[in-house]
């Protein structure tokens, strides 16, 4: 064994390099006389010490928070800014509602459409740190133009809308997706692998309940930013413009650049290796090629191979990011059924009775409010909880415990919208008199329960995500697989871009009733296909309590 530097100590052999052993009984997989242990997302072994008894989740470092602060900087604006879109583009740009949710979904399939790009520029050419903040560059000057094209001389002179469109499409676009396809990985990559010891004997720090601890406090920057986002934001448009308000998100993330800045000479920075895509097609061509009978695995053709770029380690860690692919394949629908959050509850908000201080958008900050309380009872309660009593949650399980929550908030949401058309005065609001702003006499507050149910569920279903695409992958698939979950969102704002057809009164009590249909069906589906994938998973961490 060897033993780090103090800020870095953890006990490991062979780094970086893979346990080749016949007959390993170490728990890992075997191919053959191929033994891979995976008590490490990389390729270190790490080997548990003898005399652990069980582990706990480490402290984050002060570098890795500070990737986190800018992280909570980043969706303040972002959720701040694009949850007054929906009202902008109809009260000030005379946008429809179908119009008004078709670009603002169309924001967010832009916004996560371009993390597949923002993966390979850091992996081909200027590495996670470099491109986070050249995008995150880009992002600020989005802000900065969407903020002048809202000025009453812009939409006033015909500028307002084209204005939108360069600076949230292009700008806040682009940056979104470079940004999100490398921050979450860069956060986990600042956490040192491996086991270190406590004051208490037998007791170990793991590195990977620290990762999954810092995945759960980088979605907890997330929602903490977008609570105090879509709290001020919408106040500084009612009270003051929407220029003013599009100022504020500017201004708090050039604080989070600077921020992110500060700690570039301390930060653990992963060279950019060349594009890994193409390495991974030559790999899966040579395993078709190659296909030996016998195997449980058509990638395995490819262990083994001589002269070629990759190694075995490669190729059992590509064989777990296809997996994990497999599970992000249910994810657009979910994606789509949340996103409207930002767009249908708040046009069902806007047909119900509120209080004159209260934005309807407001409301979202339920949401947030809840997962910033949630997360850390469930990180240090509830939790180490199930651990104590040998109940570890595995991903599959996490992830249908979300699906299903989120399908008991639309169930309640579709029932909501049914009663709403059943209470007067304008009940479905297709009448000849219906004023602008019309209202029926139902309190906006029934609304929180799916704000708050759905936050709940995102720390099931949307953190587990976020781990396994980093857990799953090998080093130089971290970015792209990051990506490819985050791609999914782009896949939900799609879905939700074609259902705005049928965003208006009375149609989206169908459009309800429909996502709630398909995503129990897809819960129900994607449990029976990948429940086993839990204990697939269990022996890769070779979890002990």
């Amino acid at each position: 064994m060897t033993t780090r530097s103090p800020d870095r100590e953890a006990l490991i052999t062979s780094p970086r390099r893979a346990s080749i052993d016949s007959g390993n009984d170490s728990g890992g997989e075997s191919y053959g006389r191929y033994s891979f242990d995976y008590a490490d997302d990389d390729v270190d072994v790490i080997r548990p010490p003898d005399d652990m008894v069980r582990t706990i989740p480490g402290k984050l470092s002060i570098w890795t928070l500070l990737v986190v602060i800018m992280e909570l900087c980043e969706r303040f604006a972002h959720y701040g800014g694009s949850l007054m879109f929906t009202i902008y583009l109809q009260k000030i740009l005379h946008q429809n509602k179908p119009q008004a949710i078709a670009l603002n979904r169309g924001t967010q399939f832009m916004s996560y459409g371009t993390t597949i790009l923002g993966a390979v520029i850091a992996d081909q050419w200027l590495g996670k740190f470099k491109t986070i903040l050249v995008f995150a560059s880009l992002y600020f000057i989005g802000f900065v133009l969407l903020a002048i094209s809202s000025t009453d001389y812009s939409v006033d002179h015909g500028y307002g809308l084209a204005g939108f469109g360069i600076s949230v499409f292009l700008f806040i676009g682009f940056g979104t997706g470079g940004i999100k396809a490398n921050v979450s990985s860069f956060m986990a990559e600042q956490i040192p692998l491996g086991y270190k010891a406590t004051k208490v004997p037998g007791v170990y720090e793991d590195s990977k309940l620290t990762i999954e601890r810092g995945f759960r406090y980088f979605y907890w920057s997330i929602n903490l930013g977008a609570f105090f986002g879509q709290l001020i934001c919408p106040q500084v448009a009612k009270l003051h413009s929407y220029a003013m308000a599009f100022t504020v998100p500017a201004i708090v993330f050039f604080v989070g650049i600077v921020v992110f800045i500060a700690g570039s000479k301390r930060y653990i920075k992963t060279k950019p290796q060349g594009t890994v895509l193409t390495k991974v097609w030559r790999c899966m061509r040579y395993a078709r090629n190659n296909r030996k009978e016998g195997r449980s695995h058509w990638l395995e053709g490819a262990l083994g191979a001589r002269n070629v770029e990759w190694n075995d380690e490669f190729v059992i860690g590509l064989q777990r990011s296809l997996r994990a692919c497999k599970i992000f394949l249910f994810y657009p629908v979910y994606m789509a059924v949340c996103g409207s959050m930002g767009d249908n509850f708040i046009n069902q908000g806007l047909t119900m009775k509120r209080p004159d201080w209260l934005s309807v958008d407001q409301l979202n900050a339920v949401n947030c409010l809840v997962l910033v309380i949630a997360i850390p009872v469930f990180d240090n309660f509830v939790f180490p909880l199930l651990r104590r009593c040998g109940l570890r949650m595995g991903p599959i399980v996490r992830i249908t415990t979300g699906y299903s929550i989120v399908v008991c908030a639309f169930i309640y949401v579709t029932v909501l919208q049914k009663v709403i058309y059943s209470t007067g005065p304008y009940y479905d609001f297709t009448g000849p008199d219906v004023p602008v702003g019309a209202t029926n006499d139902i309190s906006v507050w029934y609304q929180i329960v799916p704000y708050a149910a759905i936050a709940v569920a995102e720390i099931f279903a949307s953190v587990t995500a976020l781990e396994l695409a980093y857990s799953q992958a090998p080093t130089e698939l971290r970015s792209v697989l990051t990506a490819v979950y985050l791609s999914t969102i782009c896949g939900g704002s799609l879905i939700g871009m074609v259902l705005a057809l049928w965003g208006g009164d009375p149609q989206v009590l169908y459009v309800f009733a429909g996502e709630t249909v398909v995503l129990g069906v897809l819960t129900v589906v994607f449990y029976f296909s990948f429940h086993h994938y839990d204990s697939i998973v269990a022996k890769q961490e070779q979890f002990k309590s």
